[in-house]
């Protein structure tokens, strides 16, 4: 069984996801690069490893069962334990998404991978991060997932949103359930909003670059035995639900 810090991000082989993989690599951790494209996937575990990072690739598409269960088995069979587990994988859902002309193939598409994907994942998960010693549950959300901010006549969380920004409402309420059901159990599971970051899941237009957004992943992967759970933080600090 490795003595090195085991975690596994999904999505992992661009944007975002990439960047919390290569700062979790850089602490010397070995980081499993979560990916459903073979092609894109194998690129980035070369490309991680040319940096020096201990990255091995994970096939894992978040919305089937089979290829969860599967990348279960691999991280059981490689490692025999899990102590970082973080939820990067998610999809807008397509436009247009004002209420009323929303399909109802975006909405489920948002849902299926922004929350069902990461109870799938997680749940799978969950018997090999008990067998760490300080394991961490890190779920990216997003300020868009805010109802507080949503619903501030003056606040700015972008456009009006009937399929990605409630996904991530609903990944907020499914992380504080995962919290209070796992509480005393020293697994500590939080939500991180990376900010808007230039990515393809939004044309490359946010502001931030993917390595900032990566941050708050990182800081939460990395919390203290007595740290925080069940809490949604940016790189202020708490986001307001």
């Amino acid at each position: 069984m490795s003595e090195r810090t085991i975690a596994l991000v999904t999505g992992a082989n661009k944007g975002i996801g990439y960047e919390i993989a290569a700062g979790l690599g850089a602490l010397g951790w070995s980081v499993g690069v979560g990916a459903r494209d073979d092609a894109r996937r194998d690129f980035a575990v070369e490309k991680l490893r040319s940096g020096g990072v201990d990255a091995f690739g994970v096939g894992l598409d978040v919305t089937d069962d089979s290829s969860v269960e599967a990348a279960a088995r691999l991280v059981e069979e490689r490692f025999g334990r899990l102590d970082v587990l973080v939820n990067n994988a998610g999809v807008t859902g397509g436009m247009l998404q004002e209420p009323t002309v929303v399909s109802i193939a975006a909405v489920r598409a948002a849902v299926e991978t922004n929350v069902i994907g990461v109870i799938r994942v997680t749940n799978a998960m969950l018997p090999l991060l008990r067998r760490s010693g300080s394991p961490r549950i890190v779920n990216m959300s997003s300020s868009v997932g805010s109802l507080t901010r949503q619903s501030d006549p003056d606040g700015q969380v972008g456009p009006v949103s009937a399929a990605y920004s409630p996904s991530k409402s609903f990944l907020n309420a499914v992380t504080i359930q995962y919290a209070k059901e796992l509480r005393g159990t020293g697994i500590l599971i939080n939500l991180g909003c990376p900010g808007y970051c230039a990515t393809d899941l939004n044309g490359f237009r946010g502001v931030r670059t993917p390595e900032q957004g990566a941050a708050i992943a990182i800081r939460l992967a990395t919390l203290p035995d007595d740290g925080p759970s069940g809490g949604f933080f940016e790189d202020a600090g708490p986001v307001p639900w």
